[in-house]
């Protein structure tokens, strides 16, 4: 029994999938009373796994509440999904009717405890309280500040994330002096290393491969430098086969604990590992180019983020190698994307030959250069002085480089 005076415990926080719509209702009118499970989504169908891994890397909830009652073949294979994923997450069992049999399967099939219509709110308090006790010891003992994690993807192979990429890291690690880490996660075709003119000895598929083993040591062993920016490089040969995205997960968590920015320079959006990436990053950028095949690619591409749960807010639109002479007015591009245009930058195809050709930043007299410093203010959230100073003072009237969504 809970006494009315007690203190109320917070929300646990709740992923609901259930393919019985009659039951999700019943359940989130149960829910509104002792409120012990706040639901952050509703799945409306058991998901595949790529679904669920990219749910629960946006919304991080701290237990699932899974229709077992609709599909029960279904709904352990979710729970096995569910038991492999880290960091854990507990699974609630609801259920359209008190079946003793159904209770047991779920529990054996890894559920931590099971609530049946009508929901009384002493079972939710109680399921609620179990979840918690289950939770305590995975709760770490010091919070330790974390860096952020900033992906760049395009919708079209070719169209410049990579570029953007590395003028962004360099140019963050210019503006805020901290650690920075450019990490190329494209198997097939990444490109950043030669871009930089380096010849790593070890990629990505060796931090992959050890990711359970990671130390100050080794990790400095992976990595190789680069205008100040330490970068991981994607692997010299193309890799064509498959991996646990748990362990992208572990290295990015670790590189994390490492450099106040982590850069994820992507395969095109399309791919399993650009949307589990973009999943575990705090801000993506989507790069477009004005051709018409890339901003065709990248209207399919913002329909498919917003289809799969992700906020508009989460992913940004940045069009690079734009020109006067386009002929598309970022208005146009705005109504193709159906969706804001947060950067353009311009085309400079000797500016970006010369630092290519020197493996070293962008110039700073240059146009592009003043695009990228402005995305990287935006991205750090610093204020930028030169645009302090274009504001105080009559400046031409130009294109601006930069769109506020």
């Amino acid at each position: 029994m809970t006494m009315r005076g007690a203190i109320r415990e917070p929300s646990l926080s709740a992923l609901l999938i259930a393919a019985d719509r009659g039951l999700a209702q019943r359940l989130e009118a149960a829910l509104q009373q002792p409120r012990c499970f706040e639901l952050l989504s509703d799945l409306k169908e058991y998901p595949s796994q790529q679904t669920l891994e990219i749910r629960l890397r946006q919304l991080q909830p701290d237990v699932v509440l899974l229709d077992v009652s609709s599909d029960f073949a279904e709904a352990e294979r979710v729970m096995k999904l569910l038991a492999g994923h880290e960091p854990a997450v507990r699974v609630v069992g609801i259920s359209d009717r008190n079946d003793p049999e159904l209770l047991v399967a779920a529990l054996r099939a890894g559920a931590a405890d099971f609530l049946f219509t009508p929901f009384a709110e002493s079972a939710q308090m109680e399921a609620a309280a179990a979840i918690r006790r289950l939770r305590e010891p995975e709760q770490p003992a010091l919070q330790q500040e974390i860096g952020r994690v900033i992906a760049f993807s395009s919708a079209k192979p070719g169209s410049g994330a990579t570029t953007a990429a590395i003028q962004t890291a360099f140019a963050i690690r210019r503006l805020t002096g901290k650690k920075v880490l450019l990490a190329d996660l494209d198997l097939l075709n990444g490109s950043a290393a030669f871009s930089l003119r380096l010849n790593p000895t070890y990629s990505i598929l060796d931090a992959l491969e050890r990711s359970d083993q990671l130390d100050p040591a080794l990790w400095n062993s992976l990595v190789v430098g680069s205008g100040n920016v330490d970068v991981l490089a994607a692997p010299e040969e193309p890799y064509y086969g498959a991996f646990e995205m748990s362990r992208l997960h572990e290295v990015i968590e670790y590189a994390r604990m490492l450099y106040s920015w982590v850069i994820l320079d992507l395969p095109a959006i399309f791919r399993q590992l650009s949307m589990f990436a973009l999943s575990e990053a705090e801000q993506s950028y989507l790069v477009a180019t004005p051709e018409l095949a890339s901003l065709h690619l990248g209207r399919r591409a913002v329909a498919m983020l917003q289809q799969l749960g992700f906020d508009k807010e989460r992913f940004k639109i940045v069009v690079n190698r734009t020109n006067r002479r386009d002929g598309i007015s970022v208005a146009d591009m705005e109504r193709i994307f159906a969706c804001p245009v947060y950067a353009t930058i311009p085309y400079d195809f000797f500016a970006l030959h010369r630092a290519i050709t020197r493996a070293e930043p962008l110039a700073g007299d240059s146009e592009i250069y003043r695009s990228f410093n402005q995305l990287a203010h935006r991205v750090t959230g610093l204020k930028d002085k030169d645009e302090d100073k274009k504001t105080g003072a009559a400046a031409p009237e130009s294109r601006p480089s930069l769109v506020d969504a």
